[in-house]
């Protein structure tokens, strides 16, 4: 049998490959092709998986929503937190990987496998026949196969902005001002290269944001962001003290190089496994170019800096999940077609490729996973909202993983013990689901 799969991102890598060792026959199509200048405007490589924005994957202790889903996805055999695994990098509690060796990982996997074709082509429509497929396209769905999906749902897409955060080479950064210390002193104690500000740098920092020049919508366009990943402007436009209280708290670090307490410190983590190449961490920005680089060079320790890539926005495509998918993640109209990854409505590089991996199981095993479960919980967000109200959930919008997500305890307990209660009750609903479809 063969199964067709649109886009060669996280959700459809790690479909491909779960159904490709199931034995069956898998055409990957991806519109990427370089050697045509066919590309998006985030991407920079052809390769599969590629990560545009962070390179974290975020908290990988298990009394965490997100780091609970990792250790499932670990026991459901994931090519994305293998790859993860085997190219982290430096990220004190997080997950983080180089993302180009992350990426290499990946496609070789995809490339090299006898039951996987990749098919440089962009996918404008779905045929109207009987074969199966998979929309993995993520949130940069082109606007040709969206006009056609939507006329197979009927409905309006929807949309939010995301952006990305700049990438600095190390040996630019000036280490008498900076300093190698992870927050509280967490995974090795020295994952995070730290800028620290004075009280009136951090709020001259604040008025260059908020009067840089920001890129610009189209008047029919409302901006719309994902609570998660905002922009540091947005955040700094909530109020001069919020990015005090978010990215760049001060709280468990000292710098070394000065006796007086840092009113907010600006951190950085390593992007690749050679160490040369830091993110800014939660500092995506629509800033301009320019004014990205005249803003961000005002930081202590940053005044040299040199940029392997500035940050960006983009437009992210999703659809109504709730309204328009079944429990399987097919669509009710056509059950030929199945969505996948951040297109429906996940947020995050793990929760993409979990609803990948998910796809791959429900072509051959249709029980859904226990909602008590990381992953069963958010399937569930992205087919029944939560559980909301019918008005809620026509305001739909995308979710990262979170125990808010999960059935409460029926008991009380202090919140580190609920946390591992969460993680414990979980892993075994997971052991019995896997144990049904074996």
């Amino acid at each position: 049998m063969n199964i067709n799969i649109v886009g060669a991102g996280l959700a459809g890598s790690e479909a491909a490959f779960q159904l490709a060792e199931k034995g069956f026959l898998v055409n990957l199509f991806e519109m990427r092709d370089l050697s045509k200048n066919k590309s998006t405007q985030v991407h920079q490589t052809e390769k599969c998986a590629e990560l545009v924005c962070s390179n974290s994957f975020r908290n990988d202790d298990i009394k965490s929503g997100i780091g609970l889903l990792h250790e499932e996805l670990r026991q459901l055999n994931s090519l994305i937190l293998q790859a993860a695994d085997a190219n982290k990098v430096p990220a004190g509690g997080a997950l983080a990987v180089d993302r180009e060796i992350f990426s290499d990982y990946i496609h070789d996997k995809i490339s090299n496998h006898k039951n996987i074709t990749i098919i440089r082509k962009e996918i404008t429509e779905i045929p109207n026949n009987n074969e199966q497929w998979i929309i993995a396209t993520g949130p940069l769905t082109s606007e040709k196969l969206f006009a056609h999906i939507e006329t197979k749902i009927e409905k309006q897409n929807l949309y939010f902005y995301d952006s990305i955060a700049p990438i600095i080479h190390k040996d630019s950064i000036d280490f008498s001002k900076a300093w190698f210390q992870s927050r509280y002193d967490k995974g090795d104690g020295k994952d995070y290269i730290n800028c620290p500000l004075t009280k009136e740098q951090y709020e001259t920092f604040i008025d260059d944001l908020l009067n840089a020049e920001k890129a610009e919508f189209h008047d029919w366009e409302k901006p719309q962001y994902f609570e998660g990943c905002l922009p540091i402007e947005v955040m700094a436009e909530r109020g001069k003290e919020t990015l005090r209280f978010g990215p760049m708290k001060p709280v468990g670090l000292t710098d070394p190089n000065s006796t007086e307490k840092s009113y907010a410190i600006i951190q950085l983590r390593q992007d690749n496994k050679l160490g040369t190449l830091y993110n800014i961490v939660g500092f995506q920005t629509k800033m301009k170019h320019g004014e990205q680089i005249k803003t961000f060079k005002k930081i202590p320790g940053l005044e040299n800096a040199k940029f392997a890539r500035l940050g960006g926005i983009h437009r992210n495509s999703f659809i109504n999940s709730p309204e328009l998918l079944d429990s399987n993640m097919r669509l009710r109209s056509q059950q030929n077609i199945m969505f996948a990854g951040q297109v429906t409505g996940v947020e995050g590089y793990v929760e993409s490729a979990s609803m990948g991996l998910l796809a791959a199981i429900f072509t051959t095993n249709t029980t859904t996973p226990p909602i008590e479960t990381a992953i069963g919980s958010l399937l569930n967000h992205i087919t029944t909202g939560h559980n909301k109200s019918e008005k809620e959930k026509n305001s739909f919008q995308p979710m990262n993983v979170n125990f808010g997500l999960f059935p409460m305890l029926d008991f009380k307990h202090k919140k580190n013990e609920r946390k591992q209660l969460y993680a414990e009750r979980a892993l075994k609903k997971l052991e019995e689901w896997k144990s049904s479809f074996k």
